[in-house]
C-alpha cells in the first residue's frame, strides 16, 4: 500500500524533532549553568569538611586577680547514625558484631547499650546526633580508640564559676547557647564572647580528614578577660553578714552595696537569697534580680542627711539651731500627725534632729526650706537618675518633679517618703560625705587584661577631681561628725565597732500597699554608713525587706549591727589602722544635746583601747 505525503504528519514528527533538540539544548546549558554548580557543591560536601573552631569565652577576674567566672574546654560526642549504618554493611560486620560495637561505646559513657540502640534506631536517618555533652579528655580519647566510623567528638567550651554564688548577681550566667544571660556576661557579652573561626578539611570516603590546606584555616580570636572592681572577699563578707540578718531576723529579701568614697569603685553587690549561675535553671527569675539596682523602694530615715546636708550649706538652719520637737506627736497645721517613733523629745538641736532621727524636726526643717528647695536638695545628689554603673537595668528610681508635690511632700520627703531609690543610689550618695562633697560614678569594672599583665580600661574614666561638687568640704566633714554620733548615742547606739569609728545612718519605713496604704506591719529596714570617720575607706547601704516584726524591724537593729560588721571585717581585711579615739561634740554643741553624757563616749574610747592592746 503507498502511502501518500502527509503534510499534517509531517509537521507533527518535525515539531517532534525540533522539541527533543530544544530540550537537548535545555539539558545542556542546565548541567553548564545551575547544574554544574550543584555538581561541584556535591562533590564539595563529600570530599571537604568544614568544622566550626569556638572561640573561647573570656574570663572574670576580681580586683586582686581571683577568678570568678572561667571556660573549661569539653568535648561533645556525635554520632552519624546513617554513615554508621551504611560503614558496618560495607565491612560486611554481622549484627552481633555491631552490637558489641555499641556496647563498647555504651561502656565508655556509662550507659545502657540498649539505650544506645534505640536512639540510633529512632536517628537512623540522621547525620548528627548529639550523645554525650561535657566529656572530659580522658573519655574522648577512649572513644577514639574504638575506632567507630560515624563517632566523633568536638570541642566545646563549658562556663565554669569556681567560687559558686558568690557575686552571682553581679557576673549573671550563660545559657545553653553560650550567650550571656543577665550581670557582666550580658552587658559585655561581646567583649567576652570573641569570634569563631573554622578550618575546611579535604576527607577520605570514610569522612576522615587527611589535608588542610593554610588558606581554609581561620583561627577564632577568643573573648578578652574582664578585671573587675569587685574584692572577692569583701564580697564574701557582704554576702555572709547579709545572710545572717535575714536568717536572724527573718527577712525576705535584703541588698548590700560596699563602694570606696573616693573613686566610687564598687567593692561589693550582693543580694539575698542568692543562686548559683552554674545552674541558672535551678533558680527563679524573681532570686536572679539584682535588686541592688533594679527595685526601688522608700528609704525612709536615710534620706534624711541628702537633705540635712544641703540645708546646712545654704545656712538654712545650723548645727546648733534647737527646733521645739515638742514632744512624741506634732499636728501640722493641715491636720496631720508626725511622730517619733525613738520617743518623746521636748526639743533638739539640728545635730540630735539626724542622731535621734527625729520625724518632727526633719518636718519643722522641710517646711522651712520649702518644696523648691527640698526638691532642689535631691537633685544635687540626683535621685531620681540613673548612677551609670556598668549593670543592665538599672532603674532611675522616683523623684516626681516638682509640679506634682503639694503639702503634704513638704513633711512626707524629709521622712524618706513620696520618693523611691535603690541601694545603688544610696551608696553613691553618701559617698559625698565620705569625700568631702564629691557625687562619685558608680563603676564595677576596671577594664581587660592584657597579655603582660596590664589591665586597660574599656572607657574614659573620670578621676576624683573631675567629679562634681555637690556639698561643700566643711558641710560634708560636720554631717559626717553628726553622723558618728549615731553608733554612740543615736539609734544604733551600742551597734558600732570597738576598732573602727563608724558614722552613719539608721532607716525604718513602712512598706506601701498602693491604694490601701501603708502596711503597719511590713518594713524596709536599712542602714547606710562609713569608716573610718576619720579617713573614710569605705561606704555602705546595707538594706533589708520584710523582716518579722515579731522579731525586729527597726533599721538600727535589723541591719546596723550587720553593717557595721561587715565594714569592721571589710577594713580589717584591708589592714587598716584601728581609730583614734572620736572626738567629743564640741562644748557649744553637747550643752545641747538630749541627754548627753561624756560617759556615753568613754565606754567607747575604753573599748578602742582595749582591742588595739
Amino acid at each position: 500500500m503507498i502511502r501518500t505525503f502527509s503534510s499534517i504528519r509531517a509537521g507533527v514528527i518535525f515539531s517532534i524533532v525540533v522539541l527533543l533538540f530544544a530540550a537537548l539544548i535545555c539539558r545542556v546549558a542546565y548541567l553548564q549553568t545551575y547544574g554544574r554548580e550543584q555538581t561541584v557543591a556535591r562533590a564539595e560536601r563529600q570530599q571537604h569538611l568544614t568544622a566550626p573552631l569556638q572561640a573561647r569565652r573570656g574570663c572574670i577576674f576580681d580586683r586582686n586577680g581571683m577568678l570568678m567566672a572561667g571556660t573549661l574546654q569539653t568535648q561533645t560526642l556525635f554520632v552519624d547514625p546513617k554513615f554508621m549504618a551504611e560503614s558496618f554493611e560495607d565491612d560486611g560486620l554481622t549484627p552481633e558484631e555491631v552490637s558489641e560495637n555499641i556496647g563498647k561505646l555504651a561502656g565508655v559513657l556509662d550507659r545502657k547499650p540498649e539505650e544506645l540502640k534505640k536512639i540510633l534506631e529512632d536517628k537512623s536517618q540522621s547525620r548528627f546526633v548529639k550523645i554525650a555533652t561535657h566529656l572530659d579528655d580522658n573519655v574522648s580519647k577512649e572513644i577514639a580508640k574504638l575506632d567507630i566510623p560515624g563517632v566523633g567528638c568536638l570541642p566545646t567550651s563549658m562556663r565554669n564559676y569556681p567560687m559558686g554564688s558568690l557575686g552571682a548577681h553581679i557576673l549573671g550566667g550563660v545559657g545553653g547557647d553560650g550567650t550571656g544571660l543577665d550581670g557582666m556576661e550580658m552587658k559585655f557579652d561581646k567583649l567576652l564572647s570573641g569570634h569563631n573561626g573554622s578550618i575546611r578539611m579535604t576527607k577520605d570516603a570514610h569522612r576522615r580528614p587527611i589535608n588542610v590546606a593554610a588558606e581554609d584555616y581561620l583561627p577564632p580570636t577568643h573573648g578578652s578577660h574582664l578585671v573587675l572592681t569587685i574584692d572577692a572577699t569583701i564580697q564574701m563578707i557582704a554576702e555572709e553578714e547579709l545572710a545572717a540578718s535575714c536568717e536572724e531576723s527573718h527577712a525576705k529579701r535584703a541588698e548590700v552595696v560596699v563602694m570606696d568614697p573616693n573613686t566610687g569603685e564598687v567593692y561589693a553587690l550582693a543580694n539575698y537569697p542568692a543562686f548559683n549561675p552554674q545552674n541558672l535553671n535551678d533558680s527563679k527569675p524573681e532570686i536572679r534580680r539584682n535588686n541592688c539596682l533594679v527595685s526601688p523602694y522608700e528609704p525612709g530615715s536615710t534620706i534624711k542627711p541628702f537633705i540635712a546636708g544641703p540645708a546646712l550649706m545654704w545656712n538654712i538652719t545650723h548645727m546648733s539651731e534647737v527646733f521645739h520637737t515638742g514632744g512624741a506627736t506634732r499636728i501640722t497645721s493641715y491636720g496631720r500627725k508626725i511622730g517619733d517613733v525613738h520617743g518623746g523629745y521636748p526639743q533638739l538641736c539640728m545635730w540630735d534632729v539626724l542622731v535621734k532621727s527625729s520625724n518632727i524636726g526633719m518636718s519643722l526643717l522641710g517646711e522651712r526650706m520649702g518644696n523648691s528647695k527640698l526638691h532642689e536638695a535631691l537633685d544635687e545628689f540626683k535621685f531620681g537618675q540613673r548612677t551609670g554603673v556598668e549593670l543592665p537595668g538599672e532603674d532611675p528610681g522616683l523623684v516626681k518633679a516638682l509640679g506634682r508635690w503639694n503639702k503634704s511632700s513638704t513633711d512626707s520627703i524629709p521622712q524618706g517618703y513620696e520618693l523611691m531609690v535603690t541601694p545603688m543610689q544610696l551608696a553613691r550618695g553618701f559617698c559625698a560625705y565620705g569625700n568631702g562633697g564629691k557625687l562619685v560614678t558608680p563603676t564595677i569594672i576596671k577594664g581587660t587584661l592584657q597579655p603582660d599583665g596590664s589591665v586597660e580600661s574599656i572607657k574614659s574614666r573620670r578621676g576624683a577631681s573631675e567629679f562634681p561638687q555637690v556639698i561643700n568640704e566643711e558641710t560634708a566633714a560636720n554631717v559626717r561628725r553628726i553622723l558618728a554620733d549615731v553608733p554612740v548615742r543615736g539609734t544604733a547606739k551600742g551597734k558600732g565597732s570597738k576598732i573602727y569609728n563608724i558614722f552613719g545612718k539608721t532607716g525604718t519605713a513602712h512598706i506601701s500597699l498602693g491604694k490601701q496604704g501603708y502596711s503597719l506591719t511590713r518594713f524596709n529596714s536599712s542602714f547606710m554608713g562609713g569608716a573610718p570617720f576619720e579617713n573614710p575607706r569605705l561606704i555602705i547601704a546595707f538594706v533589708v525587706h520584710d523582716s518579722d516584726p515579731a522579731i525586729a524591724h527597726y533599721g538600727g537593729v535589723v541591719a546596723g549591727p550587720y553593717a557595721c560588721r561587715l565594714l569592721e571585717r571589710a577594713l580589717t581585711y584591708l589592714q587598716v589602722p584601728a581609730s583614734p579615739d572620736l572626738p567629743l561634740p564640741p562644748p557649744q554643741i553637747a550643752s545641747l544635746l538630749y541627754n548627753y553624757h561624756d560617759t556615753d563616749y568613754q565606754k567607747v574610747r575604753t573599748a578602742s583601747a582595749s582591742e588595739k592592746e
